[in-house]
Protein backbone atom coordinates (compact mmCIF):
# COMPACT_ATOMS: atom_id res chain seq x y z
CA UNK A 1 0.00 0.00 0.00
CA UNK A 2 1.35 3.25 -1.04
CA UNK A 3 2.26 5.75 1.76
CA UNK A 4 -0.96 8.78 1.56
CA UNK A 5 -0.54 12.28 3.89
CA UNK A 6 -2.79 14.65 4.69
CA UNK A 7 -1.94 17.46 6.88
CA UNK A 8 -4.11 19.81 8.56
CA UNK A 9 -3.37 23.46 9.42
CA UNK A 10 -5.03 24.89 11.87
CA UNK A 11 -3.67 28.86 12.16
CA UNK A 12 -4.97 29.94 15.79
CA UNK A 13 -2.83 30.48 18.30
CA UNK A 14 -3.24 31.84 22.31
CA UNK A 15 -0.10 33.61 21.58
CA UNK A 16 2.69 33.63 18.66
CA UNK A 17 6.18 33.03 20.28
CA UNK A 18 8.81 35.01 19.38
CA UNK A 19 10.84 32.60 16.72
CA UNK A 20 7.55 31.42 14.78
CA UNK A 21 7.51 32.42 11.51
CA UNK A 22 4.51 29.99 10.43
CA UNK A 23 1.34 31.47 9.12
CA UNK A 24 -0.34 31.88 12.26
CA UNK A 25 -2.61 33.86 14.00
CA UNK A 26 -3.29 35.20 17.42
CA UNK A 27 -6.28 37.59 16.98
CA UNK A 28 -8.34 35.68 14.52
CA UNK A 29 -10.59 33.27 16.58
CA UNK A 30 -13.72 34.58 15.84
CA UNK A 31 -12.82 32.83 12.79
CA UNK A 32 -12.65 29.29 13.88
CA UNK A 33 -16.31 28.18 13.29
CA UNK A 34 -16.08 29.37 9.29
CA UNK A 35 -12.48 27.99 9.16
CA UNK A 36 -13.74 24.39 10.02
CA UNK A 37 -16.67 24.12 7.51
CA UNK A 38 -14.59 25.56 4.95
CA UNK A 39 -11.91 22.89 5.68
CA UNK A 40 -14.90 20.36 5.46
CA UNK A 41 -15.41 22.01 2.03
CA UNK A 42 -12.23 21.85 0.84
CA UNK A 43 -11.75 18.27 1.97
CA UNK A 44 -15.23 16.94 0.39
CA UNK A 45 -13.83 17.97 -2.84
CA UNK A 46 -10.88 16.75 -2.87
CA UNK A 47 -12.53 13.06 -1.61
CA UNK A 48 -14.74 14.34 -5.02
CA UNK A 49 -11.77 14.35 -7.15
CA UNK A 50 -10.38 10.73 -6.21
CA UNK A 51 -8.54 11.06 -3.01
CA UNK A 52 -6.66 8.39 -2.05
CA UNK A 53 -7.49 7.15 1.86
CA UNK A 54 -4.48 8.30 4.04
CA UNK A 55 -2.06 6.27 5.98
CA UNK A 56 -1.15 9.23 7.88
CA UNK A 57 -2.82 12.45 9.21
CA UNK A 58 -1.35 15.06 10.58
CA UNK A 59 -3.17 18.07 12.46
CA UNK A 60 -0.24 20.78 12.60
CA UNK A 61 0.03 24.87 13.19
CA UNK A 62 -0.70 26.81 14.77
CA UNK A 63 -2.34 25.48 17.29
CA UNK A 64 -4.67 22.50 16.76
CA UNK A 65 -5.66 22.13 20.47
CA UNK A 66 -7.09 26.03 19.78
CA UNK A 67 -10.01 24.43 18.25
CA UNK A 68 -12.62 22.57 20.65
CA UNK A 69 -11.59 19.22 20.45
CA UNK A 70 -14.87 17.74 18.56
CA UNK A 71 -14.26 20.45 15.86
CA UNK A 72 -10.99 18.78 15.21
CA UNK A 73 -12.36 15.15 15.44
CA UNK A 74 -15.43 16.41 12.95
CA UNK A 75 -12.50 17.37 10.39
CA UNK A 76 -10.77 14.27 11.11
CA UNK A 77 -14.28 12.54 10.07
CA UNK A 78 -13.82 14.01 6.99
CA UNK A 79 -10.67 12.63 5.77
CA UNK A 80 -11.26 9.06 4.61
CA UNK A 81 -8.38 7.13 5.96
CA UNK A 82 -6.77 3.67 6.40
CA UNK A 83 -8.14 1.58 9.33
CA UNK A 84 -4.04 1.54 10.85
CA UNK A 85 -3.52 5.03 9.93
CA UNK A 86 -1.53 6.91 11.89
CA UNK A 87 -3.38 10.60 13.17
CA UNK A 88 -1.23 12.66 15.72
CA UNK A 89 -2.63 15.92 16.93
CA UNK A 90 0.11 19.11 17.49
CA UNK A 91 -1.13 20.32 21.28
CA UNK A 92 0.11 23.10 23.69
CA UNK A 93 0.93 21.77 26.37
CA UNK A 94 -1.30 23.96 28.77
CA UNK A 95 -4.18 21.97 26.83
CA UNK A 96 -3.21 18.64 27.04
CA UNK A 97 -6.03 17.90 29.98
CA UNK A 98 -7.13 14.57 30.31
CA UNK A 99 -10.18 15.10 29.34
CA UNK A 100 -9.23 16.97 26.29
CA UNK A 101 -7.10 14.02 25.32
CA UNK A 102 -9.58 11.08 26.03
CA UNK A 103 -11.70 12.89 23.66
CA UNK A 104 -9.40 13.06 20.74
CA UNK A 105 -8.08 8.93 21.53
CA UNK A 106 -12.00 8.23 21.68
CA UNK A 107 -12.05 9.88 18.38
CA UNK A 108 -9.28 8.14 16.71
CA UNK A 109 -6.15 10.24 17.67
CA UNK A 110 -2.93 7.73 17.84
CA UNK A 111 -0.29 10.04 18.43
CA UNK A 112 -0.40 13.02 20.30
CA UNK A 113 2.84 15.85 19.85
CA UNK A 114 3.52 18.37 22.16
CA UNK A 115 6.25 21.90 22.02
CA UNK A 116 7.81 21.57 25.55
CA UNK A 117 10.75 23.45 24.03
CA UNK A 118 13.15 23.24 27.64
CA UNK A 119 11.93 22.41 30.89
CA UNK A 120 14.24 25.65 32.31
CA UNK A 121 12.12 28.39 32.68
CA UNK A 122 14.65 31.34 31.67
CA UNK A 123 15.44 29.31 28.71
CA UNK A 124 10.97 29.31 27.65
CA UNK A 125 11.20 33.13 28.52
CA UNK A 126 13.84 33.85 26.33
CA UNK A 127 11.81 31.72 23.77
CA UNK A 128 8.65 33.92 24.51
CA UNK A 129 7.00 30.58 25.33
CA UNK A 130 4.14 30.67 28.04
CA UNK A 131 3.65 27.30 29.41
CA UNK A 132 5.26 26.58 32.86
CA UNK A 133 8.11 24.30 33.07
CA UNK A 134 6.47 21.53 35.34
CA UNK A 135 4.55 21.07 32.30
CA UNK A 136 6.26 18.35 31.10
CA UNK A 137 5.35 16.16 33.81
CA UNK A 138 1.82 16.67 33.66
CA UNK A 139 1.92 16.05 29.68
CA UNK A 140 3.39 12.29 30.26
CA UNK A 141 0.71 12.01 33.34
CA UNK A 142 -1.87 12.70 31.03
CA UNK A 143 -1.02 11.57 27.78
CA UNK A 144 -0.50 7.73 29.67
CA UNK A 145 -3.35 7.85 31.24
CA UNK A 146 -5.42 8.72 27.66
CA UNK A 147 -4.07 5.29 26.61
CA UNK A 148 -1.84 6.72 23.87
CA UNK A 149 0.43 4.18 22.42
CA UNK A 150 2.64 6.80 21.32
CA UNK A 151 3.58 10.25 21.31
CA UNK A 152 6.59 13.31 21.10
CA UNK A 153 8.23 16.04 22.45
CA UNK A 154 9.33 19.08 20.66
CA UNK A 155 12.74 20.55 22.35
CA UNK A 156 14.54 23.47 20.94
CA UNK A 157 18.27 24.37 21.59
CA UNK A 158 19.74 28.05 20.83
CA UNK A 159 18.84 30.23 22.85
CA UNK A 160 20.91 32.81 24.24
CA UNK A 161 21.20 32.23 27.66
CA UNK A 162 20.96 28.49 27.47
CA UNK A 163 24.12 26.74 28.77
CA UNK A 164 25.03 23.41 28.44
CA UNK A 165 24.11 22.37 31.47
CA UNK A 166 20.34 23.83 30.68
CA UNK A 167 20.45 21.39 27.48
CA UNK A 168 21.20 18.63 29.50
CA UNK A 169 19.13 19.20 32.57
CA UNK A 170 15.87 19.73 29.85
CA UNK A 171 16.94 16.05 28.35
CA UNK A 172 17.81 14.25 31.46
CA UNK A 173 14.08 15.80 32.93
CA UNK A 174 12.36 14.66 30.30
CA UNK A 175 14.11 10.85 30.03
CA UNK A 176 13.28 10.57 33.89
CA UNK A 177 9.51 10.71 33.64
CA UNK A 178 7.47 8.00 34.62
CA UNK A 179 6.38 7.62 31.06
CA UNK A 180 8.87 9.36 28.75
CA UNK A 181 7.84 9.93 25.04
CA UNK A 182 9.34 7.10 22.67
CA UNK A 183 9.63 9.63 20.05
CA UNK A 184 11.59 13.63 20.88
CA UNK A 185 12.43 16.05 18.35
CA UNK A 186 15.28 18.72 18.68
CA UNK A 187 14.93 21.74 16.62
CA UNK A 188 18.07 24.65 16.52
CA UNK A 189 17.02 27.81 16.87
CA UNK A 190 16.65 29.80 13.63
CA UNK A 191 15.88 33.61 13.67
CA UNK A 192 13.62 34.04 11.21
CA UNK A 193 13.00 37.23 9.14
CA UNK A 194 10.12 39.68 10.74
CA UNK A 195 9.65 38.07 13.89
CA UNK A 196 10.72 39.48 17.46
CA UNK A 197 13.77 37.19 17.78
CA UNK A 198 14.82 37.55 14.10
CA UNK A 199 14.75 41.54 14.38
CA UNK A 200 16.62 41.80 17.40
CA UNK A 201 20.23 40.86 17.14
CA UNK A 202 21.17 40.46 20.65
CA UNK A 203 19.01 37.42 20.83
CA UNK A 204 20.41 35.31 18.11
CA UNK A 205 22.19 32.32 18.95
CA UNK A 206 25.51 31.23 18.73
CA UNK A 207 26.59 29.06 16.32
CA UNK A 208 29.01 26.94 18.01
CA UNK A 209 27.08 26.68 20.79
CA UNK A 210 24.16 25.62 18.86
CA UNK A 211 26.44 22.67 17.57
CA UNK A 212 27.41 21.66 20.87
CA UNK A 213 23.55 21.83 22.27
CA UNK A 214 23.19 19.56 19.57
CA UNK A 215 25.40 16.94 19.77
CA UNK A 216 24.56 16.86 23.76
CA UNK A 217 21.38 15.86 22.97
CA UNK A 218 21.66 13.48 20.62
CA UNK A 219 24.75 12.17 22.74
CA UNK A 220 21.84 11.89 25.74
CA UNK A 221 19.19 10.17 23.71
CA UNK A 222 21.37 7.85 21.75
CA UNK A 223 22.79 6.37 24.90
CA UNK A 224 19.20 5.65 26.53
CA UNK A 225 18.30 3.70 23.37
CA UNK A 226 16.64 6.31 21.11
CA UNK A 227 17.59 6.01 17.84
CA UNK A 228 18.40 8.83 15.06
CA UNK A 229 15.75 8.78 12.81
CA UNK A 230 16.40 12.35 10.93
CA UNK A 231 18.49 15.09 11.49
CA UNK A 232 15.93 16.53 14.21
CA UNK A 233 14.16 13.27 15.25
CA UNK A 234 14.80 10.57 17.63
CA UNK A 235 12.68 7.89 18.13
CA UNK A 236 12.58 3.85 20.63
CA UNK A 237 12.17 1.49 17.83
CA UNK A 238 8.83 1.25 16.55
CA UNK A 239 8.24 4.75 17.61
CA UNK A 240 9.25 6.84 14.35
CA UNK A 241 6.54 9.41 13.17
CA UNK A 242 4.88 7.63 10.10
CA UNK A 243 3.62 11.16 8.62
CA UNK A 244 7.01 12.35 8.55
CA UNK A 245 8.23 9.50 6.44
CA UNK A 246 5.44 10.36 3.53
CA UNK A 247 7.85 14.07 3.97
CA UNK A 248 11.60 12.47 4.00
CA UNK A 249 10.54 9.99 0.73
CA UNK A 250 9.28 12.48 -1.14
CA UNK A 251 5.95 10.84 -1.09
CA UNK A 252 2.41 12.57 -1.93
CA UNK A 253 0.66 14.05 0.40
CA UNK A 254 -2.58 16.56 0.19
CA UNK A 255 -2.60 19.52 2.99
CA UNK A 256 -5.82 21.33 3.87
CA UNK A 257 -6.49 24.78 5.43
CA UNK A 258 -4.69 28.36 4.60
CA UNK A 259 -0.95 27.79 3.54
CA UNK A 260 -1.40 24.17 3.42
CA UNK A 261 0.79 22.48 0.75
CA UNK A 262 0.26 19.50 -0.89
CA UNK A 263 2.80 17.65 -3.56
CA UNK A 264 1.21 14.80 -5.49
CA UNK A 265 3.70 13.21 -8.65
CA UNK A 266 5.70 15.93 -9.15
CA UNK A 267 2.81 18.79 -8.66
CA UNK A 268 3.59 21.23 -6.08
CA UNK A 269 0.59 23.46 -4.80
CA UNK A 270 -0.51 25.72 -1.89
CA UNK A 271 -3.71 27.62 -0.63
CA UNK A 272 -3.93 31.09 -0.04
CA UNK A 273 -2.17 32.20 3.31
CA UNK A 274 -4.58 33.95 5.42
CA UNK A 275 -7.55 32.11 7.14
CA UNK A 276 -9.41 35.33 6.15
CA UNK A 277 -9.43 34.70 2.42
CA UNK A 278 -8.93 31.05 2.54
CA UNK A 279 -12.73 31.15 4.39
CA UNK A 280 -13.96 33.66 1.84
CA UNK A 281 -12.64 31.74 -1.61
CA UNK A 282 -14.01 28.23 -0.08
CA UNK A 283 -17.57 30.47 0.71
CA UNK A 284 -17.87 31.84 -2.70
CA UNK A 285 -16.99 28.11 -4.46
CA UNK A 286 -14.16 29.00 -5.73
CA UNK A 287 -10.39 26.98 -4.92
CA UNK A 288 -8.47 28.25 -2.23
CA UNK A 289 -4.84 27.24 -4.34
CA UNK A 290 -2.74 30.28 -4.19
CA UNK A 291 -0.05 28.94 -6.72
CA UNK A 292 1.60 25.87 -8.02
CA UNK A 293 4.62 23.95 -9.71
CA UNK A 294 5.87 21.34 -11.77
CA UNK A 295 8.97 19.33 -10.64
CA UNK A 296 10.80 18.25 -13.36
CA UNK A 297 12.80 14.47 -13.02
CA UNK A 298 15.72 15.91 -12.31
CA UNK A 299 15.11 18.04 -9.05
CA UNK A 300 12.54 15.46 -8.32
CA UNK A 301 15.44 13.11 -8.22
CA UNK A 302 17.87 15.37 -6.44
CA UNK A 303 14.73 16.17 -3.82
CA UNK A 304 14.57 12.94 -3.17
CA UNK A 305 18.13 12.13 -2.45
CA UNK A 306 18.79 15.09 -0.42
CA UNK A 307 15.40 14.10 1.88
CA UNK A 308 17.05 10.95 1.99
CA UNK A 309 20.47 11.99 3.24
CA UNK A 310 18.95 13.81 6.39
CA UNK A 311 17.64 10.26 7.67
CA UNK A 312 18.91 7.30 8.94
CA UNK A 313 18.82 5.15 5.74
CA UNK A 314 21.17 7.65 4.01
CA UNK A 315 21.78 7.47 0.03
CA UNK A 316 23.45 4.30 -2.19
CA UNK A 317 27.20 5.61 -2.18
CA UNK A 318 26.97 5.98 -6.37
CA UNK A 319 24.90 8.78 -5.27
CA UNK A 320 27.97 10.80 -5.31
CA UNK A 321 30.90 11.27 -7.22
CA UNK A 322 33.57 11.71 -4.91
CA UNK A 323 33.35 11.79 -0.83
CA UNK A 324 36.93 12.87 -0.80
CA UNK A 325 35.69 16.69 0.31
CA UNK A 326 33.33 15.23 2.91
CA UNK A 327 34.67 11.96 4.20
CA UNK A 328 34.87 13.58 7.46
CA UNK A 329 30.92 14.26 7.74
CA UNK A 330 29.82 10.90 6.36
CA UNK A 331 29.68 7.19 7.27
CA UNK A 332 29.99 4.67 4.53
CA UNK A 333 27.90 1.14 5.25
CA UNK A 334 26.67 -1.66 2.95
CA UNK A 335 27.20 0.59 0.17
CA UNK A 336 25.22 3.52 1.86
CA UNK A 337 26.09 7.07 2.95
CA UNK A 338 24.72 8.40 5.79
CA UNK A 339 25.59 11.52 7.77
CA UNK A 340 28.05 11.35 11.09
CA UNK A 341 26.81 13.86 13.99
CA UNK A 342 29.20 16.06 13.39
CA UNK A 343 27.47 16.15 9.80
CA UNK A 344 24.28 16.61 10.59
CA UNK A 345 24.61 20.22 11.64
CA UNK A 346 26.23 20.99 8.09
CA UNK A 347 24.09 19.00 6.04
CA UNK A 348 23.48 21.10 2.81
CA UNK A 349 27.63 21.04 2.45
CA UNK A 350 27.26 17.27 1.84
CA UNK A 351 23.70 17.72 0.00
CA UNK A 352 25.27 19.89 -2.36
CA UNK A 353 27.98 17.35 -3.73
CA UNK A 354 25.37 14.77 -4.40
CA UNK A 355 25.24 13.83 -8.64
CA UNK A 356 21.64 14.43 -8.57
CA UNK A 357 22.31 18.01 -7.67
CA UNK A 358 24.64 18.89 -10.33
CA UNK A 359 21.88 17.30 -12.92
CA UNK A 360 19.14 19.45 -12.17
CA UNK A 361 21.25 22.53 -12.24
CA UNK A 362 22.59 21.75 -15.67
CA UNK A 363 18.63 20.97 -16.40
CA UNK A 364 17.95 24.75 -15.12
CA UNK A 365 15.55 23.03 -12.70
CA UNK A 366 17.20 24.23 -9.47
Amino acid sequence: MAEFGVYVHVPFCAHRCDYCAFATYADRDHLMDDYVDAVRQEIRRAVDEGMPKATSIFFGGGTPSRLPANDLLDILDHIPREPLAEVTVECNPEDATLERLLTYRAGGVTRMSYGIQSTQEHVVRELGRRHGTLSHVAVSEATAAAGFPTWNMDLIVGARGESLVDVERTVRDVLELPFPPPHISCYVLTPEPGTPLGEDPTRHPDEDHEADAYATVGRLLEAAGYQWEEISNWAKPGHEGRHNHVYWNHGNYRGFGSAAHSHVDGRRFWNVRTPDRYISLLQRGESPEGGEEFVSPDAQLFESESLALRTRRGVPLEAFDSLEEIAHLVAVESEHVTLRPEGRLVANQVIVRLRSSNYARESGSL
